[in-house]
């Protein structure tokens, strides 16, 4: 075993043993280092996540005993990933976070550029719990690591593939070549080798990590260019594994089922960005025919992506709401609701159906909207992070203005926009918060400061391309002018504001002339053929292995979409009063 000679421990040498048991009793213990690997996915599978910690743990001290990093870098990771999926205790996976810290931080830097797998891991895990706990400022460093980790070895690779010629092998450049082969990252070394995921389904999922980081700050050029890109390497590998057009999972053959399922959920993920870009920019016949495509592969794969039912019932929810169709939005959301099991995205849909309620402007639907927020702001500090915070505050905010509660709401919404300022960053949500508290502060008659979150508002809307923010900042500007006797502004305000109307209005049109967008809105659900029991939970089953996509990641909560006039509209004749 050619691994003696490079791995030694001091301590291994304070018994009087010979070389032979050394090597008897080296080989045990990686044999136990395998061992409580595979076990450890098993009772992952069966969803006994404590005694795989427990395993897993076990497998880090013995990897420990004979001072092999590598391996117990990879139980570290491995026990963190655990971690995320479970996530009883913060304080556990925060303690799993600093374990992996300290073991990579015990590595020489050139021996962490060779452990590509190990840096891939960790770095992903370590983003999907700052994602977990909207730490989004210091997501930024490990993206970065990331891209520059994936950009060299691409360049590697290619330097590679135009130095060797045809047939090119050389047994001393085994290891190298087996840990930098084109199409694997090698996350574990001997005995456990093998790969968490292949070098195309870690690559898509790096983009996928800065779509998801960057869509909220408005990047939207590059997250575009990343969601194409990621989309055309994930089709070119299920193609790979005979999914081509009219194949379903009843076609699939058991052994491709877990990797077809892994590239399935990737492809979601990233048609689910594309449709928030689109919606965010009122691109909506673009972000139809995304939202189309992900119905489709839903119906032909209804098993293996049935967590993404909840996510298409929301887009609908949100492509409905963007165009104005209130009732039908507040329909999609609250099914939304119903088909997740997660708190998270069930407080999420709701406050969602709360702001359309809010939207169609009746008394009875007021009612409702309260109906729904109401049990969400007495628990919002329960949740992990402030995402479902940051939405209640803005809903229930929305909701006391428009019983002219303006006080309370202005406490409510300034508390919002700092959380989602500090924490967030999304600007979409900053300027809908800010708006809102610019049309406030016009109510309470302080017109400088009106004046300036409006502008703030305004700048923020233009950056995302948003119009529907856009339109409703101009018109609470127009207010604003008006109320201050500014002719000029008032008028030139009211041009670009006609603009604007008139390019939301065609693009509305366009919308509703599609063929798609009466079966998007339609209350109704998505209808599927489900496969036997016995093939739906083999399928469930193979999804589990080896930890592929984890829950860590959930889904990105994309803000709601608020139509510009039917949200705050002041009537400047009475002061402090507003409709919906």
């Amino acid at each position: 075993m050619h691994l003696l000679c490079t791995y030694s421990c001091s301590s291994l040498h304070h018994h009087h043993d010979t070389p032979k048991t050394l090597h008897i009793s080296f080989a045990a213990k990686l044999w136990y280092c395998n061992f409580s690997s595979q076990l450890s996915t098993a009772l992952i599978i069966e969803g006994d996540y404590q005694n795989s910690l427990v395993t897993l743990e076990h497998g880090y001290n013995c990897a420990a005993e004979v001072c092999y990093p590598e391996l117990q870098m990879f139980f570290a990771t491995s026990m963190l990933h655990v971690h995320l999926m479970q996530w009883d205790d913060e304080n556990l996976v925060e303690h799993a976070i600093a374990k992996c810290d300290r073991v990579w931080e015990s590595f020489e830097p050139s021996k962490r550029q060779q452990c590509l797998g190990l840096l891939f891991y960790n770095e992903l895990l370590h983003i999907f719990y700052r994602f977990r706990i909207c730490d989004y400022k210091n997501i930024s460093p490990h993206i970065d690591k990331l891209d520059a980790a994936m950009k060299a070895d691409m360049k590697q690779m290619d330097r590679s593939s135009r130095r060797r010629p045809p047939g090119y092998n050389n047994s001393a450049s085994v290891e190298y070549d087996r840990k930098s082969s084109a199409d694997k990252i090698e996350l574990a070394p001997y005995p456990i080798d093998g790969e968490w995921l292949p070098k195309s389904a870690v690559y898509a999922l790096v983009d996928l990590m800065f779509v998801i980081f960057g869509r909220p700050k408005g990047h939207f050029k590059e997250c575009l260019k990343r969601i194409q890109s990621g989309i055309q390497v994930i089709l070119a590998e299920l193609s790979k594994l005979g999914i081509t057009d009219g194949v379903t999972e009843v076609h699939l053959q058991h052994s491709s089922i877990w990797m077809a399922g892994v590239y399935l959920m990737l492809l979601m993920q990233f048609l689910e960005n594309k449709v928030a870009v689109d919606l965010t920019r009122a691109d909506f016949v673009e972000a139809q025919e995304a939202l189309v495509q992900m119905r489709n592969w839903y119906i032909r794969f209804p098993t293996i992506l049935q967590a993404c039912e909840s996510i298409i019932e929301m887009l609908r929810g949100q492509y409905a709401h963007s165009v104005c169709c209130f009732n039908e939005a507040s329909f999609h959301f609250l099914e939304a609701a119903k088909l997740t099991e997660s708190k998270s995205v069930q407080a999420m849909c709701q406050v969602y159906a709360a702001v359309s309620y809010i939207c169609v402007g009746d008394a009875e639907s007021s009612s409702r909207a309260l109906d729904l927020i109401g049990p969400i702001y007495r628990v919002m500090d329960s949740f992990i992070g402030v995402r479902e915070k940051t939405s209640v505050l803005f809903g229930y905010g929305l909701l006391l203005t428009k019983q002219n509660n303006l006080q309370e709401a202005r406490i409510r919404l300034a508390t919002g926009l700092q959380l989602t300022h500090s924490h967030l960053g999304n600007l979409q949500l900053v300027s809908q918060y800010l708006t809102i508290l610019g049309s406030l502060a016009l109510a309470l008659r302080d017109a400088s400061q009106a004046r300036e979150i409006l502008r703030s508002a305004l700048t923020l809307a233009k950056k995302l391309n948003d119009v529907p923010t856009q339109i409703w900042v101009l018109s609470v500007l127009s207010a604003l002018y008006q109320e201050l006797g500014e002719v000029g502004n008032e008028t030139e305000n009211s041009d670009y504001q006609k603009k604007k109307i008139d390019d939301l209005q065609k693009r509305v049109a366009d919308a509703y002339a599609s063929i798609h967008h009466l079966e998007l809105i339609n209350k109704d659900k998505i209808q599927v053929q489900q496969l036997h029991e016995s093939d739906t939970k083999r399928s469930m089953a193979s999804m589990k292995v080896n930890l592929d996509i984890p829950e860590s990641i959930g889904l990105t909560a994309s803000t709601p979409v608020t139509s510009s006039s039917r949200l705050v509209d002041l009537d400047t004749g009475r002061r402090g009063k507003r409709k919906i």
